[in-house]
């Protein structure tokens, strides 16, 4: 990522360079030399500039080594299958949410690089996508009131994004996917999510939480 930086900056002096050689053939009357030089620094600082927008979307993301914690959630039934989500990430983010349903899934984006991007010193990185209700019930899902909150912030130009449109422009992306886990909602459950390199993980930590999970393998057999 040093390296991304570094590129960066030298494309940012050499655009300056080429806008001093513009000015300098303009006052001289060279319009054809000044045009060349116009376009040459406008290549350049648009190249910069994209480095700095992708290397301010990579710190966007979490870094993703091996299983980590990427947060806590937990629930308190405020009506009939409507449930107040508390999540807390990283203890900086704490939200409270509005969840209808008997189910939670949480949604994450990951990208990871395969060479050239790794020789930049690129991690593979993870950022939080949604979080939704959901009911059990396929038929419900259907008919019944969803809710969905986005956790992904927007920005200009994004990894995830670029991938997805552009996968020939990012020749380091060597996979971007979508993974999710859900479990069901109870009243004061509480569960710890992390995520490996495969996937998004939730485990009960009360036994409101065990509870439910026990009652859910249950029904679902």
């Amino acid at each position: 990522m040093n390296v991304l930086i570094a590129i960066s900056a030298i494309l940012a002096l050499v655009g300056l360079m080429f806008l001093g050689s513009m000015v300098r053939h303009v006052r001289r009357g060279r319009l054809l030399r000044a045009g060349g030089s116009a376009t040459a620094c406008a290549a350049s600082a648009g190249l910069g500039t994209a480095g700095i927008l992708i290397f301010m979307s990579y710190l966007g993301y979490e870094r993703l080594t091996d299983e980590q914690l990427v947060g806590v959630i937990e629930f308190s039934q405020s009506a009939a299958e409507e449930y107040t989500a508390r999540l807390m990430i990283d203890d900086q983010i704490d939200r409270l949410l509005t969840l209808r349903g008997d189910e939670w899934q949480l949604d994450a984006r990951v990208v990871t690089w395969s060479p050239p991007a790794t020789i930049l010193g690129l991690e593979p990185v993870y950022q939080l996508e949604r979080l939704s209700g959901r009911y059990s019930s396929v038929d419900r899902e259907r008919s019944e009131q969803r809710t969905v909150h986005g956790l992904a912030e927007e920005r200009p130009l994004d990894l995830w994004s670029l991938a997805r449109k552009f996968p020939r422009f990012a020749p380091g992306v060597d996979a971007f996917y979508g993974t999710a886990t859900y479990l069901p909602m109870a009243d004061g459950a509480r569960y710890r999510v992390t995520l490996s390199r495969d996937a998004l993980i939730a485990r009960p930590i009360n036994d409101q939480a065990r509870n439910a999970v026990g009652d859910w393998g249950r029904v679902a057999e």
